[in-house]
């Protein structure tokens, strides 16, 4: 049976993973016979109040935060090798942007966590398939732009400009659908780049972009 690794970043969509996302990669895992396990960055990140939308002051860590989604099975990103793995699954939601790397503050000129950089270099060049999800594909973008890696984050013309200053190349894609760089082996989709989507057209080209990757592993 195949492994994919699932790295989160934190639960809820402004300051963590989104979990429609990532449920509906959980799932489409299991619909394409393969098995998971979750990671997360243990670190302590600002609390966002999703109602307000405004930062609470309070302090939350992203591991303990990323457990609810995963029921608790969860480890540290430091214990994922990608030799246990045959693929690696990035659900999206600003936390990917804030906690795996600082594009969302930074944009083309942000960094990438050092074991998410680590993670990445070690599926990319042992060519196994990785997806990525909503603002995800940001953190391929920079790991691999110099490549000029093919992604998608749907349609919006200030972020994908961003992302091609990395020298990654983006194309338009609908929610549905996904984008495949097959020499790469990296898929991505948009998900809730288009915030008015709703819960079965994430699933749809969620599922989708998982049922490629886990073919392509």
């Amino acid at each position: 049976m195949k492994k994919v690794a699932v790295i989160l970043s934190g639960c809820g969509f402004l300051d963590g993973a989104e979990i429609t996302e990532a449920i509906s990669t959980l799932i489409a895992i299991g619909q394409n016979g393969a098995d998971y396990e979750v990671f997360a960055p243990n670190k302590d990140v600002e609390e966002t109040n999703h109602l307000t939308q405004k930062p609470t002051g309070q302090k939350r860590n992203v591991l303990q935060e990323a457990a609810r989604i995963a029921r608790g099975e969860i480890q540290s990103l430091e214990q994922l090798k990608a030799e246990n793995f045959d693929a690696l699954a990035f659900p999206g939601g600003f936390g990917a942007a804030l906690h795996l790397c600082d594009f969302g503050k930074k944009g083309s000129g942000g960094q990438i966590d050092p074991q998410v950089a680590r993670i990445v270099k070690e599926f990319s060049d042992s060519r196994k398939p990785i997806a990525a999800i909503c603002i995800a594909p940001a953190i391929m973008a920079l790991a691999l732009g110099k490549k000029g890696i093919n992604v998608t984050i749907g349609d919006d013309a200030g972020t994908a400009s961003e992302l091609e200053k990395t020298g990654a190349k983006h194309q338009n894609c609908a929610v549905e659908k996904y984008v495949v760089d097959h020499g790469n082996k990296v898929i991505t989709t948009p998900a809730y780049m288009y915030g008015s989507a709703k819960p079965h057209q994430i699933f749809a080209g969620v599922s989708g972009a998982i049922a490629e990757l886990i073919k392509m592993a």
